[in-house]
């Protein structure tokens, strides 16, 4: 199996409902797999009326508080792109307001381009990548309120 079937294979799985494929020729084995729920930004739903204090607010790994919001997490390994091209303006600037099907960057992983949607509706505060930066799955990309 070449580059190009896999490539076709991954575009048709993420267009599909599918969440997982495996095949198996021989000494080759292939396994692609979406995981949709961890795609989702991920945020916390607290009551409008409710005001964080010092200890609820959320520690990270490395200790640090981290601030509330929406984050919007990179759905897959790739190349983080801020805009279309080089010679075009980015997707969003903080203090945009957007929704849920706006298009916020794009992640390139094996040479296909991915389009991220924001997935959530609010105000952009804080963008955490620079163009063309590698990023992980769950990369927080977006912090949103």
């Amino acid at each position: 199996m070449n580059l190009d079937e896999i490539q076709k294979l991954m575009r048709l799985i993420e267009e599909s409902k599918l969440s997982r494929f495996r095949l198996k020729k021989g000494d080759f084995e292939l396994l692609l797999e979406k995981e949709t729920a961890r795609c989702q930004p991920v945020f916390s739903a607290l009551p409008a009326s409710s005001a964080l204090s010092p200890t609820e607010i959320s520690k990270n790994d490395k200790g640090q508080e981290e601030k509330s919001g929406i984050y919007v997490k990179s759905p897959m390994i790739g190349t983080y792109y801020a805009a279309s091209s080089p010679d075009h303006l980015p997707f969003v600037k903080v203090g945009d307001v957007i929704d849920e099907e706006k298009v916020v960057c794009i992640v390139e992983a094996m040479k296909v381009m991915n389009e991220v949607k924001a997935g959530v509706r609010g105000v952009v505060k804080e963008i955490f990548c620079k163009n063309a930066q590698p990023v992980e799955f769950g990369t927080k990309l977006f912090r949103v309120e």
